[in-house]
């Protein structure tokens, strides 16, 4: 699957081009804070609109200014992991789950992605109960069960200690090499774009 996206939008006070065109699995979008790489997400999953541009996705239209087609989000089906998790605090792991989990089945039924997710024994307990580690898989397990075209990952590593990110950087190699699920992943660290992505595309 390739990604083509050249888009013109506002972030903070003023306003930002990208270009990405890949035939990479993981292509890992970076630069400086404030520059409007998760803006750039929101744009590419229908939760912000551009100004101009367009967004084809394995040969998928979801925004062409030009054409005038704006998909709403549902329709995107991209799995977008936020940096802040966004989990639900009164439901359990299971729950949130299943929240995300399409009735027409997808990449894994939700045993399937507690085990691929090293979090079976999590499944009774509510998020305030996790580690930052924990809830990270239980975000991006949501994300998977929504059997998703593409994945978009912000900061995933934010706050974790060298431990719990170890394990995150795992999981993501995994979809990466074993779902191969198409990614595009914000960072701001090195060394995690190094090992993980197949392009890299700085913002500016």
């Amino acid at each position: 699957m390739s990604f083509d996206i050249a888009l013109t939008y506002r972030a903070g006070e003023g306003t930002r081009n990208c270009t990405i065109r890949s035939d990479a699995k993981l292509v890992a979008i970076t630069g400086p804070s404030g520059i409007g790489k998760t803006t750039l997400l929101n744009c590419i999953a229908g939760l912000h609109r551009p100004s101009v541009g367009h967004v084809r996705i394995g040969g998928t239209v979801l925004f062409d200014s030009a054409a005038g087609i704006d998909l709403p989000p549902e329709r995107r089906r991209a799995g977008y992991v936020f940096q802040d998790l966004r989990l639900f605090p009164h439901r359990t792991v299971s729950a949130n789950l299943a929240y995300g989990e399409r009735a027409d089945g997808g990449w894994m039924t939700r045993a399937e992605a507690l085990e691929f997710l090293g979090i079976t024994d999590l499944a009774r307990r509510h998020p305030a109960t996790l580690s930052g580690g924990e809830g990270k898989r239980v975000a991006i397990g949501r994300a998977l069960l929504a059997a998703p075209k593409f994945l978009l990952l912000d900061e995933p590593l934010t706050s974790l200690d060298p431990a719990r990110a170890e394990e995150i950087l795992r999981l993501i190699e995994r979809i990466r090499d074993e779902l191969k699920l198409p990614t595009l992943l914000v960072s701001h660290a090195a060394a995690e774009v190094e090992r993980l992505a197949g392009e890299v595309v700085v913002l500016g």
